[in-house]
């Protein structure tokens, strides 16, 4: 319903982040998830542009296409070339088998430049999801770009009270994914500072959600967006800062700085659930 900046996941993921802990093994809207597959030379699909994947799409669907929708960090202008990918939600008014298999090889010459499958929904199955993907939902509607036709947006709205219990779920997820994330890297310095650029844009998801929860538009830039959720949590924004413009390319971490940031991160992280259980 997510880039590296890193998902933005959300959005996980009907996202918007890669690593959002229950969506994203049904959707990918936070996210942004990060690039990992390489295009092999030569091979024109494997490197196809947004304009070029509506037309494969438009091909394989025919009649049954009702929208494609760019989300996630290229629709709200924070995509960084060569770490953040592409994001696309598929609208179609059926989905049998026979579909899914024209759909096949569109999605998997996508896939191959990096990117994850695109997003497919039914217009049913749009209209009677909000409330079990709030997180996405909310990260789609607030940050999109209408590639073809006309989604059937309109009347789709997300509940607070849904949008908490997700918050809540994700945000702890999230903080053992990093726990765990830390036993995993033994104390190397350079796997502890990969961590952190692939948690960040879950974390941005996470932050935008909580934004939302207090009733607040969220900001399209990550500097600006975690300002603010340190001032309504009391988290402190400096390490998330900091993990942003590593990831920006701006300022890369060093060896000596890894496990200072890494620690203000997961005190973030535990602050940040224990801020929304208070909510």
């Amino acid at each position: 319903m997510g880039t590296n900046e890193a998902a933005d996941g959300a959005v996980a993921v009907l996202a918007v982040g890669v690593d959002l802990v229950v969506v994203s093994a049904v959707l990918v809207v936070g996210g942004d998830s990060v690039a990992v597959a390489v295009a092999p030379a030569g091979d024109l699909m494997a490197t196809m542009t947004l304009d070029q994947l509506v037309e494969q799409l438009a091909k394989a669907y025919g009649a049954e296409l009702r929208a494609v929708v760019l989300y996630g960090s290229a629709a709200a202008g924070q995509h960084v070339a060569k770490r953040s990918d592409y994001n696309v939600l598929v609208i179609v008014d059926s989905l049998d088998v026979d579909l899914l298999s024209r759909g096949a090889a569109v999605a998997g010459a996508w896939g191959e430049g990096g990117n994850p499958p695109p997003l497919t929904l039914t217009t049913n199955e749009w209209r009677s999801s909000a409330d079990i993907f709030p997180m996405e939902y909310a990260d789609i509607l607030g940050r999109h770009k209408i590639l073809h036709g006309n989604p059937p947006f309109d009347g789709t709205s997300v509940d607070p009270e849904h949008l908490r219990l997700e918050l809540e779920q994700q945000a702890m997820g999230k903080l053992l994914q990093l726990r765990q994330g830390i036993f995993a890297a033994r104390g190397e310095w350079k796997r502890q500072a990969e961590l952190l650029s692939a948690s960040l844009s879950t974390f941005m998801v996470i932050f935008r959600a909580l934004v939302r929860l207090h009733g607040e538009e969220p900001e399209t830039d990550y500097t600006a967006l975690t300002e603010r959720v340190a001032a309504l949590s009391g988290i402190d924004s400096a390490p998330f800062k900091r993990v942003v413009r590593h990831v920006r390319g701006e300022e890369r971490l060093s060896e000596k700085e890894v496990p200072a940031v890494l620690a203000g991160y997961l005190a973030g992280a535990e602050r940040l659930k224990t801020h929304i259980d208070q909510v």
